[in-house]
């Protein structure tokens, strides 16, 4: 019989058997005395080469050590903003939305949606053609009404200087206007020293300073003159031709000029007068009346929305600058009398009108924002028009907004709105919570907007306000 036990093989003896009943502890020794022999290696070989370079004379200076190249200037430490508009801007009362917001101080861009795209500025414009007058035409400046004596006597020419103010009532609308009763008195007494005895039969009605054929604008909505919003565009007219002078919105009538030649034979006491239209052919002036400086009617027109004294000035702009004064010629009047009131991309706008009505006026929220960003940390002309900007809250077509959720940025906004039948924009400075001065531009276009589009930009500067220089463009 065969014994078991003695037929299963039996372990190797010494190394061997120590590493088959202990291999870990076999690895870690074996990997140990490899170690100590690559150690002694390596201090035989630091020897030898020691010992090797101890006969050759090497000096230090012989020693090349390579450097990495190093920035000029370490880079500064880069702020994440975090503080978010984004519920505010995509309400539904936004059909779309454009706009930008800048910090003034720096010029950078911290919010953007399609902020280069031209797109219409509505009344916005108006701040523009603000800058363009007293840039261009002077603040001091005074617009004249005159009667000039007519190319026989018995007639006389009524003779219109682009002055939208000339009031037939001391309560006129215009603060302080100048009266054509006192306009017809002058003349009047003049003529009848050179005259004497030889009635008056016919007033010549000159309003020839610029065309007339585009009195009108066919872009512009018809129920905005009936509605009392907006004149025909005339070099000569009484009241910005509304039928109540003593109101802001009034209707306005089919012709203004005829309605100034009336208005002049009431005063002067000349019922029987024939009317005629022309251009005066004399030099001898039987009466003059001034506007108030074009400062005063700057800051009417921006606080008020007067469509009239912003159609004016835009035509007289362009007068100035030698082009005819048609509304053809607006465009390149207004670059280049904003670029002489130092805005760098003036040459990229494209204005039809003086007041912002036309959707055919193209001026992108960047160039808005940049206009005001210039206005409220220079000087000239576009400082000037900042200086005299609606403030939210508390006065011009401002007054009454900025209330509900958007109270907190109340009298910390300067602006100038706008708003169409397509349109609500608004465009403006506001002074936010932590001290930083945002411009912005925010212009929300679709057909048949609410006044809730007016509600939610003031609810989204409001918000713009709060964030202040933590504003993100997410």
């Amino acid at each position: 019989m065969t014994d078991s036990a003695s037929s299963e093989p039996k372990a190797p003896g010494g190394i061997r058997a120590f590493i088959a009943k202990h291999p870990t502890a076999s690895t870690v020794t074996v990997a140990a005395v490899l170690f100590a022999l690559l150690a002694g290696v390596a201090v035989f070989a630091g020897i030898s080469v020691g010992s090797a370079s101890s006969a050759v004379d090497v000096t230090p200076d012989e020693v090349t050590v390579e450097q990495r190249s190093q920035p000029d200037v370490t880079p500064g430490s880069v702020s994440v903003r975090t503080c978010s508009v984004d519920a505010l801007s995509t309400v539904a009362a936004f059909p779309s939305l454009v706009g930008v917001v800048t910090d003034v101080a720096s010029g950078d861009v911290l919010w953007d949606r399609s902020a280069e795209d031209a797109s219409s500025p509505a009344h916005i414009v108006t701040a523009f053609t603000a800058a363009a007058a007293l840039q261009t035409l002077g603040a001091d400046t005074r617009i004249s009404t005159k009667v000039i004596d007519g190319s026989q006597p018995g007639v006389i020419v009524l003779v219109g200087g682009g002055d939208p103010t000339l009031a037939t009532t001391n309560a006129s609308y215009y603060r302080d206007a100048p009266q054509i009763s006192e306009l017809a008195s002058q003349a009047m007494t003049r003529y009848e020293e050179l005259h004497p005895g030889v009635p008056i039969t016919e007033i010549v009605l000159d309003s020839t300073l610029w065309t007339t054929a585009d009195a009108w604008d066919p872009n512009w909505p018809e129920r905005e003159r009936t509605g009392g919003y907006h004149s025909y565009v005339t070099a000569l007219m009484v009241n910005g031709d509304r039928a109540d002078p003593t109101i802001a919105i009034s209707p306005r009538g089919t012709d203004p000029v005829k309605s100034a030649g009336e208005a002049f034979a009431q005063a002067a006491g000349l019922p029987g007068v024939t009317f005629s239209n022309g251009a005066a052919v004399g030099n001898t002036v039987l009466g003059e009346v001034k506007s108030q400086p074009v400062s005063v009617l700057v800051e009417q027109m921006l606080n008020s929305g007067d469509d009239s004294i912003a159609e004016s000035l835009a035509r007289l702009v362009s007068k100035k600058l030698g082009f005819s004064g048609a509304a053809s010629t607006l465009t390149q009047a207004m670059q280049g009398a904003l670029a002489d009131a130092g805005l760098a991309d003036a040459g990229s706008i494209t204005i039809t009108d003086g007041s912002g009505l036309s959707p055919q006026n193209q001026v992108s929220p960047l160039f808005a924002a940049q206009f005001m960003a210039q206005g409220a940390s220079g000087s000239g002309a576009v400082g000037t028009v900042y200086g005299m900007l609606p403030v939210g809250g508390t006065s011009g077509d401002l007054y009454s907004r900025f209330e509900g959720d958007a109270a907190a940025a109340s009298g910390n906004v300067a602006a100038k709105s706008g708003w169409t039948n397509q349109e609500h924009s608004l465009a403006g400075v506001v002074n936010a919570k932590d001290g930083t001065q945002l411009a912005f531009a925010f212009y929300s276009i679709g057909e048949g907007i609410s006044t809730d589009a007016r509600t939610a930009i003031d609810n989204l500067v409001a918000g713009v306000y709060s964030c202040g220089n933590n504003l993100s463009n997410y």
